[in-house]
């Protein structure tokens, strides 16, 4: 039981400081990113959010492994809820590391190639991001096919 408390813990914070702070990093990156309009933007909140995005996704990476942990313990790994958790949590490590990161790297080093256009697919995949996160944190809540209820 301690186990459980402690690994949820764990999930439950990693979740909030590190998925949190990435989704609101990704979110913000392109108001601030360097574009030849200039208008609100700032190159060194650009950078620290491309920062943030970056580390706080590696430091993320403890949300999935500990749920996964805490599933296995608690022999929840066939529910439905848990197997849509993991695809989504996986589709959006995807969609971070090949089309966030990377497009945010690229905004930085050549803000003026087709700024405002590129800066509003990026939020688009952004926005993709942060509703894969908010799906998952539902499917927390909800548990749907659990036989427990929420």
């Amino acid at each position: 039981m301690l186990l459980e408390h402690v690994l949820l813990s764990v999930h439950v914070l990693g979740g909030i400081v590190f998925v949190g702070g990435s989704a609101v990093a990704t979110s913000l990156f392109p108001r601030y990113a360097p574009a030849l309009d200039g208008e609100g933007r700032s190159r060194d909140v650009a950078v620290a959010l491309h920062r943030i995005t970056g580390g706080y996704a590696v430091f993320g990476l403890i949300v999935p492994l500990v749920g996964m942990i805490m599933a296995g313990v608690q022999g929840r790994m066939d529910e439905i809820w848990i197997i849509v958790s993991m695809v989504l949590t996986a589709a959006a490590a995807l969609l971070l590391a090949t089309q966030i990161y990377p497009r945010q790297r690229q905004a930085l080093a050549d803000p003026g190639d087709g700024d405002s256009a590129r800066l509003r697919q990026l939020s688009m995949v952004s926005g993709f991001y942060n509703l894969a996160w908010a799906i998952v944190v539902v499917l927390m809540i909800v548990r749907p096919g659990s036989g427990a209820g929420a």
